[in-house]
C-alpha cells in the first residue's frame, strides 16, 4: 500500500480513470514505443486476440506499442509482482514492498519469484542496475512513478496503471493486455470472485443467516490506520460480501485515528496488521487503551492479527485468496478451493 496517505481526491479520481475513458491529447514518440497520447482507462481490451503481437497498450501514461509477447518483465510495486506470478511470469527484477520491514520479497510468493534481482527501492527504483537486465517490458503505476515514466520508457515499453489498491483486477487487465494473458487474468478473476462468493455463503449460513461486521486496522510508524472501502482490503471484503462498520462503510482508502478515536474500529470481528516494527508504530498505546479493552470484539476473542503483506501490500488475486483463508479461519468455516 501507499506509503503515504492517498486523498479523497486521488482516490476518486483514480476510480474515474479505472472505469471510464479519459481524453487528452500529446506527440507520439518511437524510440522507446511510447507516446503521450491518450489516457484511457485501465481496463482497457485490446482489439487484437489474445498473445497476438505487435499490439498498442492504451494506460495512465499513453499509449505503449509492444513489439513481441514480453519475456524479460521488470515489476516496480507489489501488485505488479503478484501479477505477472500469477500469469505464470517470473519478473527479471522486482522491487520489495516498501513497509516490510524486514525487507525481502513477500513470503507468499516465496516459489514465483525464482531469481528475480530487486531494483529497488521502490521509491527510487535503481535505473541502471533495471538496464543491466534488458527488459522488454516495466510494470508500475502513475501514482508511484510519473515522475520517472520517460526514463523507464527508454529503458523498456513501460506501461502504467492510473493508482494502486482499489481498481487491482482493472490494473490486472491492464498489465494482462500488456503480457498476451488476458484470457488468463479474466479467468483467474472469475474463479476468485466464486471463492470470494462462495465463502461469504458459508459464513452467512454458519452465522443463522447475517453477516458479521468486518474491521480492518492497521499499525503504521504514525496514526493507526483504519481500511475503508476503497482499498484493496476493502474491495476483498465487499466480494465476500461481509459489512463494514459505519466508521468503514465510506468510499475512501482509510481513516487515521489516534488512540483515544480506536472505537472507531467496533465490529463483530476486527483484523489486524502491522506494517513496521511493532516499537515503531502505535500498536502498544493503542491496544493498552480502556477503549481498545472495552471493543466487544476483543473481549470475546474476535481480534486476529494477519499478515501485511497480503491484507495490504499484496494488491492481487494471490494475497486476496491469502486473504479469504484468513477470514475464513476467523469466522470458523472452511476456505473455499
Amino acid at each position: 500500500m501507499n506509503k503515504h496517505r492517498l486523498s479523497a481526491f486521488v482516490i476518486a479520481t483514480s476510480l474515474s480513470a479505472a472505469l471510464v475513458a479519459g481524453c487528452g491529447s500529446g506527440t507520439s514518440s518511437s524510440g522507446s514505443g511510447t507516446s503521450t497520447t491518450t489516457q484511457n482507462s485501465a481496463s482497457a481490451a485490446s482489439d487484437a486476440p489474445a498473445a497476438s503481437f505487435p499490439r498498442s497498450v492504451k494506460h495512465a501514461m499513453g499509449t505503449t506499442v509492444i513489439k513481441a509477447q514480453p519475456k524479460r518483465v521488470v515489476v516496480l510495486d507489489s501488485g505488479e509482482l503478484d501479477d505477472v506470478t500469477l500469469l505464470g511470469i517470473t519478473p527479471v527484477g522486482a522491487v520489495s514492498p516498501h513497509l516490510k520491514s524486514e525487507g525481502g520479497f513477500p513470503a507468499y510468493l516465496k516459489d514465483k519469484i525464482g531469481g528475480a534481482v530487486d531494483v529497488g527501492p521502490m521509491t527510487e527504483p535503481n535505473l541502471e542496475l533495471i538496464t543491466s537486465l534488458k527488459p522488454d517490458l516495466i510494470l508500475t503505476s502513475k501514482v508511484r512513478h510519473e515522475k520517472i515514466y520517460t526514463q523507464l520508457a527508454a529503458i523498456a515499453p513501460t506501461v502504467m496503471a492510473e493508482t494502486t489498491g482499489f481498481p487491482w483486477k482493472a490494473n490486472l487487465a491492464l498489465y494482462a493486455q500488456a503480457l498476451g494473458k488476458e484470457t488468463e487474468a479474466k479467468t483467474a478473476v472469475a474463479q476468485y470472485e466464486a471463492r470470494a462468493a462462495e465463502l461469504g455463503e458459508a459464513i452467512k449460513a454458519k452465522n443463522g443467516g447475517k453477516l458479521p461486521t468486518v474491521s480492518v486496522v492497521r499499525f503504521v510508524a504514525g496514526p493507526t490506520r483504519l481500511y475503508q472501502k476503497s482499498s484493496f482490503s476493502g474491495v476483498v471484503l465487499a466480494d465476500v460480501g461481509l459489512p463494514r462498520p459505519a466508521a468503514q462503510d465510506v468510499d475512501q482508502l482509510m481513516l487515521e485515528v489516534s488512540a483515544e478515536q480506536i472505537g472507531k474500529a467496533d465490529a463483530d470481528v476486527v483484523f489486524v496488521t502491522t506494517s513496521d516494527d511493532p516499537s515503531k508504530t502505535k500498536e502498544t498505546e493503542v491496544q493498552g487503551t480502556a477503549v481498545w479493552k472495552d471493543l466487544p470484539a476483543v473481549k470475546a476473542g474476535r481480534v486476529f492479527t494477519v499478515p501485511d503483506e497480503t491484507w495490504m501490500s499484496g494488491i492481487g488475486v494471490q494475497a486476496a485468496d491469502r486473504m479469504l483463508a484468513d477470514i475464513a479461519k476467523a469466522t470458523g468455516v472452511d476456505a473455499p478451493q
